[in-house]
């Protein structure tokens, strides 16, 4: 239902750009050209998502891929193509360019040429935002109360979404990344892994996370699509050094406690409470939970800090602004209480492979202990 949905969303906005740049740009002698090539390039998603994405052969993944970038370029086209019409709204009471130069083949050729750059250059520019892991940089003050450490240095990513086909060499260059900042503990916020199987590359990928440096060493929790691709029983994050905390709490180094949660996936989930359960409010506390839901919950706890993810910052404009809505923290960081709460845009991603909201970002958070 959900990937039905998802083409009923792309259908219908597209059926307006149709029309729209056939009646705006397209004369008749080229219209028996603009329709089936339209048709064609634009039938590539819904027909790869809905009969193509689960085949694994040449084509099909050929397809598949093409249409990854086939439906945020039409987002694109029709946003581009909605602002044009505003524009020729506006044009209407100003103005600005009389009917006789609308109609003219220099008009129509340059206004059709900005609307197809606009789109393609957005899309190239979400491709480049995707591929290069950026670092936000964090400092909080929370109570020191008993901890025998003054600062805590963490590194916090979520939704890296590996898969079968997930490229070594950005794992590889987050890797590099992390262990430049030189972080006392690694915190995975969910959504880390969703390929089913294990092949040559997904062994490499365990390895490379392994060899990330830490104090302390590298702790996560699960995401909904652990739980979709069946790979919440947790031996990948094993095999790649990495603890998962499963509505549990641990103490590092008489330092401070670190929690998990599962996610909301998982219906029998513990209350944050529960997670804490009897433990001593004697040291700093960390938890981490993939949604950044029930803030408000938490923030009457215990709890000094809580890492999340999920959201992707809405990963494509102007789906940010909607998220923006459905959460009380999309992206970023805010303090409510006495708890400061921090939202990953995600390392990766889900879907197609463009992002221009937020960015792929290793979250790095100074904690001074006072």
């Amino acid at each position: 239902m959900f990937h039905l949905y998802i083409t009923l969303a792309y259908i219908i906005p597209n059926i307006y750009v149709f029309f729209r740049i056939k009646n705006l740009f397209i004369s008749k002698k080229y219209r028996r050209w603009y329709i089936p090539v339209y048709l064609l390039l634009a039938m590539i998603f819904p027909v790869s998502q809905n009969f193509l994405r689960h085949n694994s052969d040449f084509i099909s993944q050929f397809f598949t891929t093409v249409a990854g970038y086939i439906l945020p370029f039409f987002l694109y086209l029709f946003l581009s193509v909605l602002v044009f019409d505003l524009f020729l709204l506006i044009n209407l009471i100003f103005k600005i360019f009389s009917a006789e130069v609308q109609k003219s083949f220099s008009f129509r050729l340059a206004a059709f040429s900005s609307i197809l750059f606009i789109a393609a250059a957005t899309v190239i520019g979400g491709v480049v935002n995707l591929n290069t892991i950026q670092t936000s940089k964090y400092n909080i003050v929370v109570p020191k109360k008993n901890s025998n450490i003054g600062n805590l240095r963490v590194a916090f990513v979520a939704d890296f979404h590996i898969q079968q086909k997930t490229r070594l060499n950005f794992v590889n260059q987050f890797v590099r990344k992390v262990n430049a900042l030189q972080p006392d503990i690694m915190l995975y916020g969910g959504d880390i892994v969703e390929g089913r199987g294990e092949t040559a590359t997904s062994v490499e990928i365990e390895s490379a996370l392994k060899s990330i440096q830490t104090k302390y060493g590298a702790f996560g929790v699960l995401g909904n699509h652990e739980f979709y691709s069946r790979q919440d029983d947790g031996s990948f994050f094993e095999r790649a050094g990495i603890t998962l905390l499963n509505d549990s709490i641990i103490k590092i180094n008489d330092s401070f406690y670190l929690a998990g949660r599962y996610d909301e996936h998982f219906r029998n989930r513990k209350t944050v409470r529960e997670v804490l359960g009897n433990n001593p409010a004697d040291l700093p506390i960390i938890l981490l939970d993939h949604r950044p839901t029930q803030l408000q919950e938490v923030s009457q706890t215990a709890v000094d800090a809580q890492f999340s993810g999920h959201t992707h910052n809405g990963q494509l404009f102007p789906f940010n602004y909607i998220l923006r809505q459905m959460y009380e923290l999309s992206w970023g960081y805010r303090k409510i209480e006495n708890t400061h709460f921090f939202v990953t845009s995600g390392l990766r991603l889900w879907g197609p492979p463009v992002k221009t909201a937020g960015k792929s970002e290793i979250m790095l958070v100074d904690f001074t202990f006072e």
